[in-house]
């Protein structure tokens, strides 16, 4: 009798931190909190955060996500996404006298108020971030139309050209690529050498160390798989930092979505999840893994995260 062919070894390099962010995990909770308390159906304005796995999870918990606010009855609760709104829509939220939940991440707020003081010293502003993704909306939607002026990319900032070089700002979305965007600020900075720029860094806490922690697999790695949705752009990022740091990278909703032929050849697999992507995912990738090769698991840690947000007071006791 022939005995079976031992499967091949196959180290998993397992990037620290990964997955949920304290904003994350604060918007998750807002939505589950909500329906504890008031019952189902609590509307949720736009995907709490994007990744399929946990708006489907709530779905079925009883929360129904809509794009506007219009669709929400007045009777209702909702709750405002994890990326934040426009000042319009809290705004209208208390003209229908609606109970409303707002679970924009704090960094993300910590942006608005930056803006609104760039604002109100009367300079002009530029985002860094990428178009029509609802954190660039939410952000640009804090003052008037017109106000702020949108930089994807280091060739806009040739053509951006404001009334006054002297009196610029600069605030950046809390999801980007952290290479990236110290290129655009440093044609920004070239530019206008006294460009006024954030007292810390927007670029969130989360979104950098995730970033620095797939840096530190990627180069050791064949391949590196990152669970996440593909409209999240932080997972995306962690896709092109991969790409960048010399691995083959693949960017999947979960582990019914690897493609067995990625990994022909393969001796080391980087595996990591974006801030929205929840932990089940990373252990069902792992036997999904240990279903054809004989895995050894390594955890790589590049940050210790002790952040945490709390919750709305209406919600905390």
């Amino acid at each position: 009798m022939d005995l079976p062919a031992a499967r091949p070894e196959l180290t998993v390099l397992l990037a620290t931190p990964r997955g949920f962010c304290a904003g994350v995990d604060r918007a998750i909770q807002i939505v589950e909190r909500a329906i504890e308390k008031y019952g189902a159906p609590v509307y949720v304005r736009h995907e709490i955060v994007h990744n399929r796995h946990v708006v489907d999870r709530l779905k079925a918990m009883g929360a129904v996500f809509v794009e506007e606010l219009e669709e929400c009855p007045a009777d209702r609760p909702v709750v405002f996404s994890a990326h934040g709104v426009p000042k319009s829509v809290p705004a209208e939220a208390k003209a229908r006298q609606m109970l409303y939940l707002d679970a924009t991440c704090p960094l993300v707020s910590k942006v608005h108020v930056e803006a609104q003081r760039h604002y109100d010293a009367g300079r002009e502003i530029v985002l860094i971030g990428h178009a029509g993704h609802p954190e660039v909306v939410g952000t640009m939607g804090q003052l008037p139309d017109g106000v702020v002026s949108l930089i994807e990319t280091v060739d806009d900032v040739a053509t951006f050209a404001p009334k006054d070089p002297m009196n610029v700002a600069f605030v950046t979305q809390t999801t980007l690529s952290v290479d990236d965007t110290t290129e655009i600020v440093e044609a920004l900075k070239a530019r206008f050498p006294g460009i006024s720029a954030p007292h810390k860094e927007d670029i969130c806490y989360a979104t950098t160390n995730r970033q620095e922690a797939v840096k530190a697999i990627a180069g050791e790695s064949d391949v590196l798989l990152v669970l996440g949705s593909a409209n999240s752009s932080n997972s995306v990022r962690l896709a092109e930092v991969g790409r960048r740091s010399g691995a083959a990278a693949y960017l999947i909703d979960d582990a019914s979505k690897l493609d067995f032929a990625w990994l022909e050849g393969a001796r080391v697999v980087g595996v990591t999840a974006g801030a929205s992507a929840p932990e089940v995912l990373v252990q069902g990738l792992i036997d999904r893994l240990a279903e054809v090769f004989s895995v050894e698991v390594q955890e790589v840690e590049a940050a210790r995260e002790t952040v945490s947000f709390k919750l709305p007071r209406v919600l905390a006791s």
